[in-house]
């Protein structure tokens, strides 16, 4: 499916082959859809697809990234054509990841903003919850992520950091179970949060949402002329998009939210998922194609942006960070604001 530029390939075994200046998308030996280059950004493919070596160059000569995920949307590569962006920011980039100092700071601004949306979430399940005792808990849980952000400042390494911010998610994870209606806790609800495999039904959800903004969020880095491997909350390591992970953080309670929707809504049921051996948990291939659908027409809704205080589309909210993030790291901003609407 062709959504806002990108095109999804989500059919398992489809093949992606090059036709003079379109891509035709082939499964079971029939052309299921052909769409001319010059409409598309980006490829993203899901688990086992095919894909000629004519069409890979070209997708890189024209600037398309060419994103590879697991069926279960866990990224796993990307190719993409030569890099661009401005070397003087990579460079200031490079410098303050290295400042010990400077990337605490910038670190604790994007965990305070993480916890504030996630406060957000539960506050706003409180008012709306049914039973008074899921409220009350709801409640308590906001409260105590209020308590994590106020301790924020006084983390003074990034692992004392990192404390706080487990901190804050398992409190913060142990209540989402409150969130999910009650008629569809025992199948639908989060048990904590797992992954890598997911365990459950809403974590296999919650990951596959997540991987999509962190292809945004990396594309957005690199829009600015960032350099999405070095990051400064997260580790640096060989294959890990650390500053893309650094961006996404503000937006994983934006992905909490729509998985919650989907679910109590009823959009998705148990039925929705696989349950493989071992316990790992994956969504099927429809449902796949439906959380898709929901997560584009999500981003298209308008909202203020705190900072800018003007109406922009959510799927627009990662450039607008990435490119804030821009300015912190070249010096003409004080400090970066992270994307923590009330």
């Amino acid at each position: 499916m062709q959504l806002l530029n990108t095109l999804y390939v989500t059919t398992p075994e489809s093949y992606l082959r090059l036709d003079n200046d379109t891509l035709r998308v082939m499964s079971d030996d029939e052309t299921r859809l052909r769409v001319p280059l010059h409409h598309l950004q980006a490829v993203v493919c899901f688990g086992h697809v095919g894909i000629s070596v004519p069409l890979m160059h070209r997708l890189a000569d024209e600037g398309i990234a060419l994103v590879l995920l697991e069926g279960n949307g866990r990224f796993k590569a990307r190719l993409e054509g030569a890099t661009g962006g401005n070397v003087l920011l990579r460079q200031a980039q490079h410098r303050q990841a290295a400042d010990d100092g400077f990337a605490l700071r910038l670190a604790q601004h994007i965990v305070a903003g993480k916890l504030k949306n996630q406060r957000q979430v539960l506050l706003r399940a409180a008012r709306e919850a049914k039973l008074a005792e899921d409220g009350e808990a709801l409640g308590r849980a906001a409260a105590d992520l209020a308590g994590s952000v106020r301790a924020v400042p006084g983390a003074a390494t990034l692992d004392a950091l990192r404390g706080v911010e487990g901190e804050g998610a398992r409190t913060y994870f142990a209540a989402l179970r409150r969130v999910v209606r009650p008629d569809l806790r025992d199948a639908l609800a989060p048990d904590g949060r797992s992954r890598r495999p997911p365990r459950d039904r809403m974590n296999a959800l919650l990951s596959f949402l997540y991987s999509m903004w962190m292809n945004d969020c990396r594309s957005a880095c690199e829009a600015a002329g960032l350099d999405p491997q070095v990051g400064f909350l997260h580790a640096l390591r060989p294959g890990r998009a650390a500053l893309a992970l650094d961006l996404m953080e503000e937006f994983r309670p934006v992905a909490d939210r729509l998985a919650l929707t989907l679910v109590n809504r009823a959009q998705l049921g148990a039925d929705d998922f696989d349950v493989r051996e071992g316990g790992a948990v994956m969504l099927r291939d429809d449902a796949r194609k439906a959380v898709i659908v929901a997560f584009q027409e999500r981003k298209r809704e308008e909202l203020t942006h705190p900072l800018l205080a003007q109406a922009v589309p959510l799927g627009i909210v990662p450039l607008v960070q990435a490119r804030l993030l821009a300015r912190h790291l070249r010096g003409d901003a004080e400090t970066y604001a992270p994307f923590a609407p009330k």
